[in-house]
């Protein structure tokens, strides 16, 4: 699991809200006190969320949720009558008062949606550079050219090549152009 920080203008808050996540085996970055400070913790995580109150010395939590990283969420935790009608994106709202399985339950909803993002992400196909989308191209025209094929005919014999190869569609592309050089 990410880390936590926590950040509650009053320093007894954040101490017994950092008490409960240890207690239930959540790791915990840092327990701030401003705004500020918050920003300088998440400066070093790559993933988490901050679990906060409505106001700091030196901001509100909207402010703060503009200036995070898109990577952190954001648990802010306040009387019914601060929660704003839309939320921004990554912040899940529980009010005041606070019970502890509300709070458990929520910070591990907001931990597995984050790795559910983080599996999409990883398993998302990565865009192709300039370079191999020339390759392709070229592996292409190549085919066009000496097999008469049309285009979309030379993208599907790439593809089914580069399958019964074992290989991805850019090693193919070099093989059939290291081929028609010869």
């Amino acid at each position: 699991m990410a880390g936590v920080i926590v950040a509650f203008s009053k320093p007894e808050n954040g101490r017994k809200i950092k008490n409960i996540l240890l207690s239930h085996g959540f790791e915990v970055s840092a327990v701030c006190m401003t705004a500020a400070q918050v920003l300088t913790a998440a400066e070093d995580m790559g993933r988490g969320m901050v679990v906060c109150g409505f106001r700091f010395p030196d901001m509100i939590y909207e402010e703060l949720r503009e200036l995070l990283p898109g990577c952190l969420d954001m648990l802010v935790i306040a009387p019914p009558s601060q929660m704003s009608a839309k939320l921004p994106s990554n912040v899940v709202f529980l009010p005041m008062p606070l019970k502890v399985n509300e709070l458990i339950g929520t910070v591990e909803m907001m931990a597995r949606a984050q790795q559910r993002r983080r599996r999409r992400l990883r398993n998302r196909p990565k865009a192709r550079s300039q370079a191999d989308l020339e390759l392709l191209c070229h592996a292409k025209e190549l085919l066009m050219e000496r097999n008469h094929m049309t285009e979309e005919e030379a993208h599907h014999y790439l593809q089914r090549c580069s399958m019964e190869n074992g290989s991805n569609l850019v090693e193919t592309a070099q093989m059939v152009i290291s081929l028609g050089q010869m």
